[in-house]
């Protein structure tokens, strides 16, 4: 009887056992999607935009960071990063947007597949020493996280017709900034967009950070 009853919780332990395994071989990856213009919320992508349906990449530019350094998209060459648009004069939401990229930043500090960047939407205000004296104050990593600024018309091209994160404001090249993240990966392809002052979905990008990491770097 004794012998019975170890048989059966051996045979039981052994059949969970294996249906784990067989499960977790079985299971579908999770992949994350590839968005294109045509799936945007058209009030964020240029009228010459909004019927492309594949192939979206993000275009090359050329600005300074905050430390008058020439960056370009080749220093985020085969990267995963996180983007989104800004001014360091902001009373509303780049506060809440700037503490949750920062929780990025301590998450994946030590991690050189992740990066961050930043684009101002007022580089007149936003100088080199501006961004400088922002990214001190906040506690920005300069070796993690780029602000940029330059010339507004190539910032206005990109958050209209690369990344999808502003509207058009009043006026030639006007801006208004959304709370938009913008996941990218390696490819250059957007894959996610997240309310960048909801904690819950930070939490998600997280996440979505760890899953494409596993799809390239795995």
């Amino acid at each position: 009887m004794k012998s019975s009853k170890f048989f059966f919780l051996f045979f039981f332990s052994f059949s969970v056992i294996v249906l784990f395994l067989f499960y977790d071989a079985i299971k579908p990856e999770k992949k994350l999607p590839i968005f294109q213009p045509a799936m945007v919320n058209f009030e964020l992508v240029d009228s010459t935009m909004q019927h492309v349906k594949r192939y979206h990449r993000i275009s090359s530019f050329s600005l300074k960071n905050q430390n008058g350094e020439t960056i370009t998209e080749k220093n985020y060459e085969n990267k995963i990063y996180v983007a989104d648009f800004f001014f360091t004069t902001c009373p509303g939401i780049c506060i809440d947007m700037t503490r949750n990229m920062l929780k990025i930043q301590k998450k994946t500090i030590n991690n050189p597949n992740i990066m961050l960047l930043s684009f101002s939407v007022t580089p007149k205000i936003d100088s080199v020493a501006q961004l400088k004296k922002y990214a001190l104050e906040k506690g920005i990593n300069d070796s993690k996280w780029n602000l940029l600024t330059g010339d507004k018309k190539q910032i206005y091209k990109l958050a209209r017709e690369s990344y999808f994160v502003v509207k058009e404001g009043q006026g030639n090249n006007s801006m208004i900034h959304t709370e938009n993240f913008v996941l990218i990966d390696p490819d250059k392809r957007i894959r996610g967009f997240y309310d960048g002052t909801n904690d819950e979905e930070i939490q998600v990008l997280i996440n979505d950070i760890d899953i494409l990491e596993e799809e390239y770097f795995q």
